[in-house]
C-alpha cells in the first residue's frame, strides 16, 4: 500500500463524474488512499448535486503526503479567480514534482497558473484555452487529443475522462501496460475483453 494519497481538489460546482474512473481505480488497484480536499472545510455541492465535507483544506495539505492532486472539471474555473492558496499548493507540488492532474474546464485553472507553458497540453479546445485564458500564448505545446501527459502535468477534456484515467495510471504506475489498456478499452467502448466473462 502507498505511503501516499491522491488528492481531489472539491468545489462547489466540480464535475463529479469526471475524476470517478481514476480516483475508484487508483483506490482499488494502486491501494492509494483518497483525501478530499476544499478550499474551506465547508460542505461543496457538485454539479450533480453530491454534498460531500471536504476531509481537509488546502492550507492543510502536506505536500509530502501528496501522490498526485487531481483538479476536476466545473463551470467555476471559467468564471472565478484562483484562490491564491490554491494556486500556491499547486506551485508547490509542480516544484516537487508531484503530478498534477486536470480535466476539462480545470484545464484553464493550470493554464491560468502557468503550469502548461513549455509541457505538451489538451483541453477542450484550442480555443476554448484561448477564450478562458488571457495571454495564453501556449498553442504550439497543445494537443488535440483526449489526455495528454507531460513531466507531471495531465490535462484532458471533458470528454476523456477515460484517458485522463489511464494517463493517471501510468504516471503512478498502476495495473501493468497490458491491463492499462485492457482497462481503458472496455471502458472506452462498453465491451468486455475477449476471453473475459
Amino acid at each position: 500500500m502507498p505511503d501516499k494519497a491522491v488528492y481531489l481538489l472539491l468545489v462547489d460546482g466540480f464535475a463529479d463524474w469526471e475524476p470517478a474512473h481514476a480516483i475508484a481505480e487508483l483506490r482499488r488497484h494502486g491501494q492509494y488512499r483518497v483525501e478530499s480536499v476544499g478550499l474551506t472545510s465547508a460542505e461543496v455541492s457538485s454539479m450533480g448535486g453530491l454534498r460531500v465535507l471536504p476531509s481537509t483544506t488546502v492550507t492543510q495539505v502536506d505536500p509530502t503526503d501528496v501522490a498526485a492532486f487531481i483538479l476536476p472539471g466545473g463551470d467555476r474555473w471559467e468564471h472565478s479567480l484562483i484562490a491564491p492558496e490554491l494556486e500556491q499548493l499547486v506551485h508547490r507540488l509542480d516544484a516537487n514534482d508531484v503530478p498534477i492532474a486536470a480535466i476539462c474546464a480545470a484545464t484553464v485553472a493550470v493554464a491560468r497558473m502557468g503550469l502548461v507553458r513549455g509541457r505538451h497540453h489538451t483541453s477542450n479546445g484550442l480555443e476554448y484555452l484561448r477564450s478562458h485564458v488571457p495571454g495564453y500564448a501556449d498553442a504550439a505545446s497543445y494537443v488535440n487529443a483526449p489526455a495528454v501527459r507531460d513531466r507531471g502535468l495531465i490535462t484532458a477534456s471533458g470528454l476523456g475522462d477515460v484517458e485522463f484515467a489511464r494517463e493517471l495510471f501510468e504516471e503512478l504506475d498502476v495495473l501493468s501496460v497490458e491491463d492499462r489498456a485492457a482497462w481503458a478499452t472496455m471502458f472506452r467502448s462498453a465491451r468486455l475483453p475477449e476471453g473475459i466473462d
